[in-house]
């Protein structure tokens, strides 16, 4: 029996795959447990528009996600923390502290998720940040840290 699946399934296929498995399978196993259907022609028209509209809407966030890529390109941050000698900050710059500046002085909203970083930041200076806003997108921001 063909038929289309629900979720993810060890050893059968992902959601969104037809795949062809035994009639006591998908009769006592795959479809009263909701895990997949049958693949009449209805449902693989169904299924086809579905991805269509999901690929369609992914283009959208990378396109926007290229296009907010472009403008953190060229921006620079300045944050001002107490420091000690040699530049030592008391405490630490974190991806937070970094996107809520980012906010601040240019209006752009960045997820601090995006923001990588290898680790807090704990003496002053100028840094290039890697900021990756989707899977095949990211971008560097200089982060200019002085102390007060």
């Amino acid at each position: 029996m063909v038929v289309i699946l629900n979720r993810d399934i060890k050893g059968t296929g992902k959601a969104g795959d037809v795949v062809k498995v035994s009639d006591g399978y998908a009769r006592n196993m795959l479809i009263p447990r909701g895990w997949a259907k049958e693949a009449t022609e209805g449902n693989v028209r169904s299924l086809e528009k579905q991805k269509a509209v999901a690929a369609e809407k992914k283009a959208e966030e990378k396109a926007a996600a290229q296009a907010q890529a472009e403008k953190i390109k060229n921006l620079s941050v300045t944050i001002q923390t107490k420091a000690g000698e040699g530049g030592k900050i008391f405490g630490s710059i974190t991806s937070k502290d970094i996107a809520d500046a980012l906010k601040e002085q240019h209006q752009l909203t960045v997820d601090k998720k995006k923001i990588q970083l290898d680790g807090p930041i704990k003496q002053t200076g100028v840094l290039d940040i890697t900021i990756k806003l989707y899977p095949e997108v990211s971008t560097t921001l200089k982060v200019n840290i002085t102390a007060e």
